[in-house]
């Protein structure tokens, strides 16, 4: 799964990176990015702005807003065939930008690591997105990270790992409404462009948000190839 994230950078370098409007006062830098906060997206119904939804997506027929917290992540197998994500995967997808993932090792401790591209590149994951509104008609966006099976660079620590797309692919992600073309790109991303190294627990509470966190711990960086 991917159950925090990072995305630190200055708007302008996302505005360069995407080729979209960022608002300073509007965009603020997260080293710690958590569900149900609202956090920054790129729509395929207005792609050349940055939007901020919540993180845990609610699909437009739930009874209750909380359903939220189950849905921060889709398994790309099921996207297109369970009743919470389907209709969204066809009609609402997003990128979501990041220059960090954080996964938890399942080890004596639960290490934290902070993974990410060689050279510190943005890059985008792919999800979906949705529009809820409650008997008052009062409105959450909502959005969910898309998962698949974790490569060789991320599987020693966790099994699963968000859908990273390839630059080239972002804008088919967006405006393609091919099922097959679609599902074609919900793959794993290339260990070779990948790096990871062990950080402090300080990442387990999104109160900590700060460089601090992504420091490395005791061992230092680990290059994976």
């Amino acid at each position: 799964m991917c159950g925090r994230f990072q995305l630190s950078v200055k708007g302008k370098h996302i505005s360069e990176r995407f080729n979209v409007e960022v608002f300073d006062e509007l965009y603020k830098p997260s080293y710690n990015c958590a569900p149900s906060q609202k956090l920054p997206i790129i729509t395929n119904t207005e792609p050349n702005k940055l939007n901020y939804f919540s993180w845990g997506l609610i699909p437009f027929w739930a009874k209750d807003p909380k359903v939220g917290f189950r849905n921060i992540n889709t398994r790309s197998e099921t996207i297109n065939k369970k009743p919470s994500f389907k209709q969204a995967f066809n009609k609402r997808r997003c990128l979501i930008p990041a220059n960090g993932f954080y996964e938890w090792k399942k080890d004596n401790n639960r290490t934290p690591y902070r993974i990410f591209l060689k050279n510190e590149k943005l890059f985008a994951m792919a999800g979906i997105w949705e529009i809820w509104k409650d008997a008052e008609g009062r409105q959450i966006d909502s959005f969910s990270i898309i998962t698949t099976k974790a490569n060789d660079a991320v599987r020693d620590i966790h099994h699963r790992m968000p859908v990273i797309l390839k630059p080239e692919n972002e804008n088919s992600w967006l405006n393609d409404y091919d099922e097959g073309n679609l599902l074609k790109l919900l793959t794993s991303f290339s260990s070779t462009d990948m790096d990871f190294y062990s950080i402090s627990e300080k990442v387990n509470s999104p109160k900590n948000n700060n460089p601090e966190i992504i420091s490395p711990f005791e061992t230092g960086q680990h290059k994976l190839f």
